[in-house]
C-alpha cells in the first residue's frame, strides 16, 4: 500500500482590487490542482484555501502567480489585507496604499493569526474596526485601529491609535506595531488580548 503524499495548505486570492474577484484563467489553474472529490474553502477574509501535494508546492505557486493569483502561508502569519470594494475609485479611496501595505505585512510570522483590514472611507465596508488591525481612509489621512474582535459575546471595536496619518507614517506605524506584537506577544495570544495586557497607552508610546 502506497503512503499518502503529504499535503500543504495555501491561501490564495486575486490580490488587492475592486472587490474579491477571480477570472476564468485563475479558476482553471486552481482546478488543475484539485482532485475530483476535493473542495476549495472560501474564508471570510477574501481568501481561498487549497491543499496541494507538498512536492508540487513550488510548481503550483509559480503557476498560480503567473495566472495573477497571490499566494500566502496559512497559520500564525499576518493574513492578506481584507479590503473594501473601492467603489469611488482607486486613487480617491487609496488603493495604492492598500496594495503597498499588503506587500509589506502579508505573510509575516506573528504570535497568532492576525487579520488586517482596510477601508477607503468612513462607511467601513472593509470592517476595519472589528479586526486585529484596521485602517480607515478619512479625507486625505489614514486612521489606525488595533485590537478589534468580530466574534463571540465579547466582540468589540478596536482602539483608535492614530488619526490623519500620511501613507509613510501609516506604513511605519503598522510595521512597528507588528514588531512590538512579535516581540512581546505570547504564543497564540490574539491581538486584542495582547493590547489589554500590554496596555494601550504603553503601545502608543512605543509607536511614537
Amino acid at each position: 500500500m502506497e503512503a499518502t503524499e503529504k499535503t500543504i495548505k495555501l491561501a490564495v486570492n486575486g490580490g488587492i482590487n475592486f472587490g474579491a474577484k477571480l477570472n476564468a484563467k485563475q479558476l482553471i489553474v486552481l482546478a488543475k490542482y484539485l482532485e475530483d472529490d476535493q473542495e476549495l474553502e472560501l474564508t471570510t477574509f477574501q481568501q481561498l484555501y487549497i491543499e496541494i501535494p507538498e512536492s508540487r508546492k513550488d510548481e503550483a505557486v509559480a503557476e498560480f502567480e503567473q495566472a495573477g493569483l497571490s499566494c500566502y502561508p496559512v497559520g500564525s502569519f499576518v493574513k492578506s489585507l481584507r479590503t473594501c470594494n473601492f467603489c469611488k475609485g482607486a486613487e480617491e479611496e487609496g488603493m495604492p496604499v492598500a496594495i503597498e501595505l499588503n506587500k509589506r505585512i502579508a505573510g509575516k510570522p506573528v504570535p497568532f493569526t492576525l487579520k488586517p483590514a482596510y477601508t477607503g472611507c468612513p462607511v467601513g465596508c472593509g470592517e476595519p474596526l472589528v479586526n486585529d488591525i484596521g485602517i480607515m481612509k478619512v479625507k486625505d489621512g489614514y486612521s489606525l485601529y488595533a485590537g478589534g474582535k468580530s466574534k463571540g459575546q465579547d466582540a468589540t471595536a478596536g482602539s483608535l491609535l492614530f488619526e490623519q496619518l500620511t501613507p509613510d507614517e501609516l506604513y511605519q506605524k503598522v510595521d512597528r506595531l507588528l514588531e512590538i506584537y512579535s516581540e512581546h506577544g505570547k504564543k497564540r495570544e490574539q491581538m486584542h488580548k495582547f493590547i489589554n495586557r500590554f496596555g494601550k497607552d504603553t503601545l502608543i508610546d512605543q509607536l511614537n
